[in-house]
């Protein structure tokens, strides 16, 4: 399941991850290095397996099942903020 930002949520690359910022509630949401790699992929196009494939390639001693564990989580994390929907 790939994912976009919503229309009006924008993001902003950060040494330390990314910010994202929903425009019409004025709130903003910090993500780490690994959120944002998570971000990154699905909004590229990537499936989740190859998104905890990409993590695990980034931390090499992350697991293939915390990898996917991670992944399901952010993905949910952002879905549940409606900061993203399904592409």
């Amino acid at each position: 399941m790939s994912l976009t930002l919503r229309p009006d949520v924008c993001a902003t690359d950060t040494p330390d991850g990314m910010v994202l910022l929903d425009e019409v509630t004025g709130r903003y949401w910090q993500l780490n290095r690994t959120a944002a790699l998570v971000l990154r992929s699905l909004i590229d196009g990537s499936e989740p397996s190859d998104t905890a494939r990409a993590l695990c390639a980034a931390y090499p001693q992350l697991t293939a099942e915390r990898a996917d564990a991670d992944t399901a989580s952010i993905t949910r994390a952002l879905t549940e903020a409606r900061l993203v929907v399904p592409r």
